[in-house]
């Protein structure tokens, strides 16, 4: 078993807690780890970008010039794409860049990052993490008694308000649900500092997934065994069921089209994008009415992610 020590939000130590090897002592799988990655990057665009084409500019219905003896080059009307103001040539237009990524090779790659960080000592375990005022001095003050300086992800077990009003002018900090833990968001932070209550459910959801070879097998020269090719095949093979989506966006949540592209409009592209507005603030949302944050409010509740201020 690995042992990870526990630390209070003063900065001392209050004892050790043993974790599970099959989570947090994967071995490194880069290539893996990679190819979700770039698949959660792909979903996170929106792909609505449009340009027009020389067929939908206004203008140009006459020959700008005569055909001949003007010196100049031929010229059929000023909507082509060599004119100022004319159509794009190659112009993007509406597409999906999702990519799909069978669920248990997502839940490799983020153990795969998780036991990478403990390997490294980036990972600052915590007894509890309640703040009273959800001022930002407070969550300072934490980060300042546990030595943190660089970029770094506060994750806890479930919404926590005052972490996330306080943390929200601090640069570089990003609060998030254990529910919605993913691989780049653990990839985009050096410091993961996580809760003992958020380690244990990480454990009882994702314990158990790695069947292969512990991280013992690491090589001397820092090389370590390729993902076997039956966990692989299996990943990639395996029905992907109705929960073997990215839960962390926002179009996952199973709304409907209507209410889904409202937030996507409004830039609430992720989760925690929604979940740390205030019932105002949604409300506000052009289009957004009463029905659509009943519907809003049923989906969070089924993934205990709604928040308290939520009536």
């Amino acid at each position: 078993m690995v042992k990870l020590q526990i630390k209070n939000i003063q900065g001392e130590n209050a004892g050790d807690l043993e974790v599970r090897d099959d989570v947090f002592s994967v071995p490194a799988k880069a290539a893996l780890v990679h190819q979700v990655m770039v698949g959660q990057l792909a979903n996170k665009r929106q792909g609505t970008a449009k340009t027009k084409t020389r067929s939908e500019v206004s203008g140009g219905g006459a020959k700008p010039r005569p055909q001949k003896h003007t010196g100049s080059s031929r010229q059929g009307s000023t909507r082509s794409p060599v004119w100022v103001g004319g159509g794009r040539a190659f112009g993007p237009t509406p597409r999906s860049y999702r990519k799909r990524t069978p669920k248990k090779m997502r839940r490799l790659a983020l153990l795969s990052v998780l036991s990478d960080k403990a390997r490294h000592s980036d990972i600052l375990l915590l007894d509890s993490l309640e703040l009273q005022e959800g001022k930002t001095k407070e969550i300072v003050s934490v980060l300042s008694a546990l030595n943190v300086s660089g970029p770094a992800l506060i994750v806890t077990d479930g919404p926590n308000e005052n972490l996330v009003r306080s943390a929200g002018n601090v640069g570089k900090l990003r609060t998030l649900p254990v529910q919605v833990l993913n691989t780049l968001e653990l990839l985009n932070k050096k410091q993961l500092i996580i809760t003992v209550d958020a380690v244990r459910r990480i454990e009882e959801t994702w314990g158990g997934i790695y069947k292969g070879e512990s991280s013992s097998d690491v090589s001397s020269d820092g090389q370590v065994e390729e993902v076997t090719e039956a966990i692989v095949t299996e990943a990639i093979v395996e029905e992907k069921d109705s929960n073997g989506v990215d839960h962390a966006l926002v179009e996952n949540l199973g709304l409907s089209n209507r209410t889904k592209n409202i937030l996507l409009q409004a830039g609430i592209i992720e989760i925690t994008d929604l979940t740390n507005l205030s019932k105002a603030e949604l409300m506000d949302i052009q289009s957004f009415g009463k029905k659509s944050y009943e519907e809003v409010c049923q989906q969070l509740e089924s993934m205990e992610l709604l928040p308290s201020d939520w009536d």
